[in-house]
């Protein structure tokens, strides 16, 4: 085992930087925290190590190491279990909740997460077998190709989101023509039509426009925008709720919200950059029924 120790250590090395990459983003879309950071980041170090010295058992016809790695595999699953619990309990506190989709999509993404690193540990392994450079190269391009794969959709790929306008017709709050919510008092809705911000939703397909009839994506968007932009609701004040409401007849998406900084551009972005949820994309133009709907 000794002749491998190179190997192992490239192997090692890769899927630990990917496993910290991979890390960084959390921070855009999910919640970061350092215990949190600490017990990933460990994780991957041991996904990482089983990937690489999986090639040296293999070829030493050790087959049995290869045990452990489906006890990795159900370890790696107990940590999916784990954090859609903990963010489910964490969820009773939030004023502008996340939603059961969004958190089941960041459970399984920290899962899978692992595989990655267990997967780019171990073909970095293998390929740098044949020298130590075809094993950087190979490295960097799984690297490369991590990042991109797990980076996934935003709703500003398959919507166009544009500025909308917030009125009223009589007590009922509307953003352009779609109606949004009730307001009674005459003082909360003063204070909507001079601070509060609106957005239209437009899918460019049929395809987002079933994913925008999500009631989990709609959630996921008001919860991005609250986090980025701010929320003047309080546990007293539920007419400050940031609402996504849907347009029967077209399928376009309005959202209202009250931020703590009214900045337009800021919200655009914040909407457009919104994780496309898993469990949300839905492609009916995919089957010959949605086609000749569509039609």
């Amino acid at each position: 085992m000794e002749q491998y120790m190179i190997t192992i250590i490239m192997g090692s090395t890769a899927g630990i930087v990917s496993r910290i990459l991979l890390t960084r983003l959390d921070y855009r879309q999910y919640p970061g925290y350092p215990h949190g950071l600490i017990s990933h980041i460990s994780l991957g170090a041991i996904a990482s190590a089983l990937g690489a010295v999986a090639v040296p058992a293999l070829l030493n016809k050790d087959f049995t190491a290869f045990t452990f790695l489906a006890l990795a595999a159900q370890q790696f699953r107990d940590i999916r279990n784990i954090e859609r619990e903990t963010l489910q309990n964490l969820e009773e506190k939030r004023l502008e909740k996340r939603g059961n989709d969004y958190i089941e999509g960041i459970a399984r993404t920290f899962e899978a997460r692992n595989y990655l690193v267990m997967a780019t540990a171990f073909i970095t392994s293998a390929v740098s077998l044949a020298g130590f450079w075809y094993g950087v190269a190979t490295a960097i391009v799984l690297l490369a190709l991590n990042m991109k794969f797990m980076g996934g959709n935003s709703i500003g790929k398959i919507c166009e989101v544009l500025p909308a306008t917030i009125n009223f017709q009589g007590p009922v709050l509307f953003v352009n023509e779609i109606s949004i919510m009730n307001i009674g008092l005459p003082a909360s809705r003063e204070k909507i039509l001079n601070e509060g911000l609106g957005v239209i939703l437009k899918p460019h397909d049929d395809n987002a426009r079933a994913t925008l009839h999500d009631l989990g994506q709609r959630m996921a968007i008001t919860h991005t925008a609250a986090v980025i932009l701010g929320s003047k609701k309080d546990v007293d004040t539920p007419e400050f709720t940031p609402l996504a409401r849907k347009n029967p007849d077209t399928g376009e998406l309005a959202m209202f919200i009250l931020p703590m900084f009214k900045d337009m551009d800021a919200l655009l972005t914040a909407v457009r950059r919104t994780p496309l949820l898993e469990s949300a994309s839905i492609k009916p133009l995919k089957a010959q029924a949605g086609r000749m709907a569509a039609r």
